[in-house]
């Protein structure tokens, strides 16, 4: 780097990025000489920037504590997920106005190319509701697919997905969404018209991507259509049930991550949900407080039955 100011903004970036450097380390980053990183590392300090300095043959530099906030300087990655960190925290109590005034602070400075970067993920992701407490670790996506998935769904460009067992497939996304920890794509098969949910941190996306395509409308919501699909992948027992009230009563009682419903006529609908086990289950239906009648399978017909028997003696005298 020839150019002392972008040297010196490279050198407080590197700065910022951990807490410890070798002089020998950062010289080696920006292609130049401990004695120049020491001079860098001066002029610094002369505009107000506390760097810390361990004497010795090469030194050690940290960037210390100052009375005010530096220059924040971040790559393309960092921006970018900041930028998606304030906008999906807008609404937290007591935060919104301050969240709102550093959203449009940043969105001021960042390059166009990633200002569109940013509209297209935060067009093109949905987020499901936020139920579940783990302690497993989440899995890695990689920024950059995140950023041409979404890009991808902005341009309406066809995605060319690596198979497991053979070439890549040819597939349309729509939406990405974001659900208890993970990151799903919604896809349609352009040959078949199939409509497939994916996990994010297992697609591996080929070079260059499909054609442009004309989109077509969804069967139904596409939020709503990952909750059932990843829903239903884990249970043990699946479960159709005629509720005796509207859809919408239905809905506004369940979580969608536990059922779908489908309406039938102004007075009742079809809960479909399922569990680990049938007495879940019967919890569960339990708890919508309304009258209700099973359509299968038939041993959730044996544990309402035994449920209910229990219910009984509870209460008799």
């Amino acid at each position: 780097m020839r150019d002392t100011s972008a040297r010196m903004l490279a050198l407080l970036s590197l700065l910022q990025s951990r807490p410890d450097w070798p002089g020998p380390e950062l010289a080696a980053r920006l292609g130049v000489s401990v004695r120049t990183i020491r001079h860098d590392v001066a002029r610094l300090r002369e505009l107000g920037y506390p760097v810390d300095a361990e004497t010795g043959r090469a030194g050690r530099y940290r960037l210390g504590v100052g009375a005010s906030l530096p220059p924040l300087l971040l790559d393309d990655d960092e921006a970018v997920a900041v930028a998606l960190g304030l906008r999906a925290g807008t609404g937290l109590a007591g935060t919104r106005e301050a969240g709102e005034r550093a959203l449009a602070k940043l969105d001021r400075v960042l390059p166009h190319r990633l200002r569109r970067t940013v509209a297209a993920l935060t067009e093109a992701t949905a987020r499901g509701p936020e139920n579940t407490v783990s302690d497993a670790p989440d899995p890695e996506v990689d920024p950059a697919l995140l950023r041409a998935v979404a890009e991808a769904i902005r341009d309406r460009t066809a995605l060319r997905v690596a198979g497991a067992d053979g070439p890549a497939r040819l597939l349309e996304p729509y939406r990405l969404v974001s659900w208890e920890r993970r990151w799903y794509v919604v896809v349609r098969a352009p040959a078949t018209g199939t409509w497939t949910v994916l996990r994010a941190d297992g697609l591996e996306l080929r070079t260059p991507g499909g054609p442009r395509f004309s989109p077509v409308d969804p069967p139904e919501d596409l939020t709503d259509l990952v909750l059932r699909e990843v829903a239903t992948a884990g249970w043990s027992v699946h479960a159709r049930i005629v509720v005796a009230a509207p859809a919408s009563e239905v809905l506004a009682r369940i979580n969608p991550a536990v059922g779908v419903v489908e309406p039938r006529d102004a007075h009742s609908c079809v809960l479909v949900t399922g569990a680990d086990s049938v007495a879940t289950v019967a919890a569960y239906v339990g708890m919508l407080d309304l009258d209700f009648r099973v359509e299968g399978p038939p041993e959730l017909v044996a544990q309402l039955r035994t449920t209910g028997e229990r219910y009984l003696r509870a209460v008799s005298d």
